[in-house]
């Protein structure tokens, strides 16, 4: 960048200093023309001095110019849509293999049973598995799907952040139904479970390290009417509906028959501090 002085206005430091009359005058002395001859070639260094430093000023402008404001480095993909679908991509590839693994464990435990012991604990674990969501579960369920203001919705002075779904909405909506009595829940499709986090990326919700764009569509099954009495009563879900009324976001409640859920598939470990 440009430091604000024109190069055309530095001078060396002796072009303010006064020329004598007698300067004008020749001179046959060889010894004083000697000197002067000499005297030359220090403002000579100063010139050239000034004249790179012009340059540089030059080359930092250009450059500054020609850059308009961007990344200089055009090999640096800082683009977050770019690294969310990367990364879920990686995600769905672990959970892939993280069930097959699983499928082995079920194998190798079933091929080493200890009459009594073994058979006792692994009925205790699939009895289990589908209360906290690593089994699949068929139920009748309740639907509730949300969704962004139209794009024809833009309303003078709004801001923009008014007019779309956020996670605390989703999650909203997902705690109201577990305190009406939910027994198994999705989202999108995809099993909830007790460490399940909705995260927003831009535009999109990300669950379980993959990106989901609106509309979102949150299944629970458990007593229809204890849960839509839940969501009926609670005082969050009262407060979206007023944003529902004023920008037209999306809300809808409806029963939607029989379901599946699936099993989660994915990594259920927990790392947590520990004193040291």
């Amino acid at each position: 960048m440009s430091d604000g002085n024109d190069p055309d206005d530095v001078r060396p430091d002796d072009a303010s200093v006064d020329i004598d009359e007698d300067r004008s005058q020749a001179t046959t002395d060889p010894s004083i023309q000697d000197v002067r001859s000499d005297s030359r070639h220090p403002r000579l260094a100063r010139s050239a001095t000034v004249i790179v430093m012009a340059l540089a000023g030059l080359m930092m402008t250009t450059a500054a110019i020609n850059s308009r404001g961007h990344d200089l480095r055009p090999e640096r993909d800082t683009d977050m849509a770019t690294l969310v679908r990367s990364q879920a991509s990686h995600n769905a590839a672990l959970q892939k293999e993280a069930a097959g693994l699983r499928a082995q464990v079920e194998d190798f435990s079933k091929a080493n049973q200890t009459p009594g012991v073994t058979s006792s604990v692994i009925s205790s674990a699939s009895a289990l598995a589908p209360s906290v969501g690593l089994g699949a579960v068929s139920g009748k369920a309740l639907r509730v799907t949300l969704d962004d203001a139209p794009l024809s919705e833009n309303p003078d002075g709004v801001d923009a952040n008014m007019l779309v779904v956020h996670q605390q909405d989703i999650q909203m909506v997902v705690n109201t139904l577990w305190s009406g009595g939910a027994e198994a829940m999705t989202i999108q499709g995809q099993r909830v479970i007790s460490t399940t986090a909705v995260k927003c990326v831009g535009n999109t919700v990300v669950l379980h390290g993959v990106a989901y764009a609106p509309p979102y569509v949150i299944e629970a099954i458990g007593d229809l009417n204890a849960m839509q009495k839940a969501l009926d009563t609670s005082e969050a879900v009262r407060i979206y509906k007023e944003y529902v009324s004023a920008y037209q976001l999306g809300w809808s409640v409806e029963r939607a028959g029989q379901v599946t859920m699936p099993a989660y598939t994915g990594a259920v470990a927990v790392s947590h501090a520990t004193p040291r």
